[in-house]
C-alpha cells in the first residue's frame, strides 16, 4: 500500500529565488512517515512509553530529480520497500502534480531504551505487514 501525504510550499521553506531549500525535503519526508504510521493504527508516543521503541533514520539516499516552489502542492507518496526484524525500509517520492520531484531511500531501525538497535514489537511489525499489504485505494 502506498500512503499519501499532501503539503504546501510556505515561503519560509524557499531560498530567496522561491526554490525549496534542499533539507526542507527531509522534513516534508519526515511528516509524511510520522502519518502513515500514524494510519497504520500506531500510536509511537504510547509506543514508546510502554516498549521503549522508537524509530530512528539509519540511513538515506536522496535524488532530487526538480524543483520544488513557493506555494506548490506537494504530496508525498511512501511505500514500504523491506522488512527486517529491527529495520524497515521505505521509499518516499514528492510529486507536484504528477512530476516527480524527490525521492528517498529511508532505512528505518528500531532503537530501545537503551538506544540500541532491538526488534520490532511483534505486534508492530504485524501492522506493517500488514498495511504493506493493503491494496492501494
Amino acid at each position: 500500500m502506498t500512503h499519501s501525504f499532501t503539503c504546501r510550499v510556505y515561503y519560509e521553506d524557499t531560498d530567496f529565488a522561491g526554490i525549496v531549500y534542499y533539507a526542507n525535503y527531509l522534513k516534508f519526508i519526515e511528516r509524511a512517515r510520522t502519518e502513515w504510521v500514524r494510519s497504520l493504527g500506531i500510536d509511537q508516543a504510547r509506543m514508546k512509553a510502554e516498549t521503549g521503541t522508537v524509530f530512528a533514520v539509519r540511513r538515506i539516499e536522496a535524488d532530487y530529480l526538480k524543483p520544488a516552489l513557493f506555494d506548490d502542492l506537494l504530496t508525498v507518496h511512501t511505500r514500504l520497500e523491506s522488512l527486517r526484524p529491527a529495520r524497515l525500509g521505505l521509499v518516499q517520492d514528492v510529486l507536484r502534480g504528477e512530476t516527480r520531484l524527490f525521492v528517498a531511500r529511508v532505512e528505518l531501525v528500531a532503537l530501545g531504551r537503551s538506544g540500541r538497535p532491538q526488534r520490532l514489537p511483534r505486534a508492530l511489525a504485524g501492522l506493517v505487514a500488514y498495511g504493506a499489504a493493503r491494496p492501494d485505494p
